[in-house]
């Protein structure tokens, strides 16, 4: 049994998309000293503010903000690369005797984060996602998902044959390692926080919830998200980079060299983030001690909300060692 003692202080503030985190986490890390590291896959990203809804300086109001603004499109990034940065982050906040506070919707990253998975004895083998990527070119989309179902049926159920990328990945480790993949994730959500934490989700009334998705989008037009993508694509930046593939920045690009019309991109983006928020909460749902924050139980009140963090936070026994 891990002394919770021993741990060091973690609290997450998570979400589905366009929930409202930004702001309860200003105020958050306000009343407990804390500092915040984006659990974002895509604000790591310079140039690709609009899309990805970057929290501004002024939004900021002067919490620093750990892992925004820290790779090139073009660099590689994926959840080991998140953890060993976030390493780095936390161990800086922690020399300053901060609280860290992990915000984002990726809940991926947060639990890679939270449980410190050990990931190094699964590299990628190039050779094989090379053989599955030869199939999929050949034989298309469907084809190696079907390889999958055969395998995996639990990841075929989950991964959509459309993502292509996880359906590979999922296909090399079952050839690596002769586990299925959904077994091993299984194993790994079980696995105890390697921190004392507390894990908030925020979540609203879906009909809100996907109004808000909505407005945002049509905010991001406004602020110039196809003036955004196009400058991306100037500088050399195409489908084939993770970045590129980011909600907003997929259907503008597809937009932008006349595959859709304008109506189509916007309707796809906001169908598919509305699909995206639903698979959010899916996952929320599955792990183990979230303590959930229902917007509406609290009024829309972000202070009685953070009133009730607070007491939960106290109970965790989290900042009384500061």
């Amino acid at each position: 049994m891990n002394d919770s003692t021993l741990q060091k202080p973690m609290i997450i503030l998570t979400g589905p998309t366009a929930v409202g985190k930004t702001e309860l986490s200003i105020l958050l890390a306000k009343a407990v000293n804390g500092e915040i590291i984006s659990a974002d896959s895509m604000q790591v990203y310079r140039h690709m503010d609009i899309g990805s809804a970057k929290i501004t300086r002024e939004e900021m109001q002067g919490i620093p903000h750990h892992m925004i603004d820290v790779l090139d499109p073009w660099d590689p990034f994926n959840v080991v690369i998140f953890q060993k940065m976030c390493r780095d982050c936390l161990a800086d906040i922690y020399s300053r005797n901060k609280i860290p506070i992990v915000t984002g919707g990726t809940g991926f990253y947060i639990q890679a984060l939270m449980k410190d998975i050990d990931f190094t004895e699964n590299e990628d083998d190039s050779s094989i996602r090379e053989e599955y990527e030869t199939l999929a070119a050949q034989k298309g989309a469907e084809y190696i998902h079907k390889l999958l179902k055969e395998v995996d049926p639990i990841s075929a159920e989950t991964i959509h044959a459309n993502n292509q990328k996880k359906v590979i990945r999922a296909l090399e480790f079952y050839r690596m390692t002769g586990e299925k993949i959904s077994d091993h994730n299984r194993r790994e959500r079980n696995k105890d926080n390697a921190y004392q934490s507390c894990y908030f989700v925020l979540n609203d009334d879906r009909e809100k919830l996907y109004k808000k998705i909505e407005e945002r989008i049509e905010h991001m037009l406004q602020q110039g998200l196809i003036e955004e993508v196009r400058k991306l694509k100037e500088m050399g930046c195409d489908r084939s980079l993770i970045s590129m593939q980011g909600l907003g920045y997929k259907e503008i690009l597809a937009y932008l060299e006349g595959e859709i019309s304008l109506e189509e991109a916007v309707y796809i983006l906001k169908r598919d983030t509305r699909h995206f928020a639903k698979r959010q909460l899916t996952w929320f749902r599955r792990e183990k001690d979230v303590i959930w924050i229902s917007k509406q139980d609290f009024d829309y009140d972000n202070h009685k909300i953070l009133h009730f963090m607070m007491d939960k936070i106290k109970e965790a026994g989290i900042g009384d060692r500061n």
